[in-house]
């Protein structure tokens, strides 16, 4: 992988650092970290969909942040819009725009919770990927041309977490089987990126909206190490778990981990990992072998459940199964609120 690719999630990062460090607000708010005396870290995985939500009659629906954030944010009991819910730590996110948009999405949620802008940051697999697709099933073209541009961050919030430079992995590929390739068990499968990503001017850069990106991240009041992914696979993963060459990826799932992630993950005492898999009848053990469980068992996009958030951690039990039903989004969110 090239130093230019490599250098995307740290890039987005820098520009983040760059544009909050003149924020005298901001190293104040850095001095005074929220205090965790209940010692919960609240995470939320979503796919967001470039906040443009699809209609069933074909016409598309566009959501504000706030309003986003505030369907899918919960409380101690499941319930979305009340007091009770408390400012997350991390948000893993699936199909955003870029760092504009992450960045956007971060400084709202910052704004919600009375914290200055900046108080938020995001990392993103690609800081401004190329547009693909045509009218992306909304007949309005315009909120079409919203969601050309995708990729997948994390968001997190800075009074609790800190995160070293180094501690972000290169993003990684996803797999997939192209059409017309036969899947034999797997060994048709290879990278969903050039030269072997979708055929055709019009899809040329659709890969980038699966590159894959993790980062380690420090509780600032206990030194307690985070490991967070997001990852989003191939529509052509619910028929054929395709992980890369050859591989059909942890227990058949399409899921795989990239090197530098792994490293960071073998590194962290709580770990997560959010997916958009695109594939159904994933079990909560998948990832038993990192010292994960699944959480969450309601479908996630109509009646399929397609979402999965995985944790290594303790973590508290939901009245409502994980799953917000509320959210303003084609994917429900999940979330796990971890003890530590």
């Amino acid at each position: 992988m090239s130093l230019h690719h490599r250098s995307r999630g740290a890039a987005a990062l820098a520009a983040a650092l760059a544009l909050t460090a003149s924020t005298p607000s901001i190293a104040q708010a850095h001095e005074a970290p929220a205090a965790a005396a209940d010692r919960v870290l609240r995470v939320y995985n979503n796919n967001i969909e470039n906040l443009v939500r699809n209609n069933a009659d074909g016409t598309c629906t566009r959501i504000s942040g706030p309003d986003h954030l505030s369907s899918m944010l919960v409380d101690d009991n499941g319930r979305s819009g009340t007091s009770g819910v408390r400012a997350p730590d991390l948000l893993i996110v699936q199909q955003v725009r870029g760092t504009g948009q992450a960045t956007a999405y971060a400084d709202q949620l910052s704004a919600k919770f009375g914290y200055p802008a900046g108080t938020y940051r995001a990392i993103v697999a690609w800081d401004d990927p190329e547009p693909w697709g045509s009218t992306h099933k909304c007949s309005q073209q315009e909120l079409g041309d919203l969601k050309k541009k995708q990729t997948n961050g994390i968001v997190y919030n800075t009074r609790t977490l800190s995160l070293a430079a180094g501690d972000i992995s290169k993003y990684w590929s996803a797999g997939w089987l192209k059409p017309g390739t036969a899947y034999a068990g797997g060994a048709g499968c290879t990278l969903y990126k050039p030269p072997d990503n979708d055929d055709g001017v019009t899809n040329a850069y659709k890969w980038k909206r699966t590159s894959a990106i993790a980062a380690r991240f420090t509780i600032r009041e206990t030194g307690t190490t985070v490991f967070a992914a997001t990852m989003h696979l191939p529509e052509q993963n619910g028929a054929n778990a395709c992980a890369g060459a050859g591989y059909t990826g942890i227990a058949n799932t399409g899921i795989h981990v990239g090197a530098d992630a792994t490293s960071l993950l073998n590194a962290s005492t709580i770990r997560v990992i959010g997916i958009d898999a695109n594939r159904t009848n994933i079990a909560p053990t998948t990832l038993g072998g990192f010292g994960m469980t699944g959480y969450g068992a309601k479908a996630t996009a109509g009646s399929r459940k397609i979402d999965y958030l995985f944790v290594k951690g303790a973590v508290q039990p939901s009245s409502i199964d994980h799953t917000v039903s509320s959210t303003k989004s084609n994917h429900l969110a999940l979330y796990g609120f971890i003890t530590f």
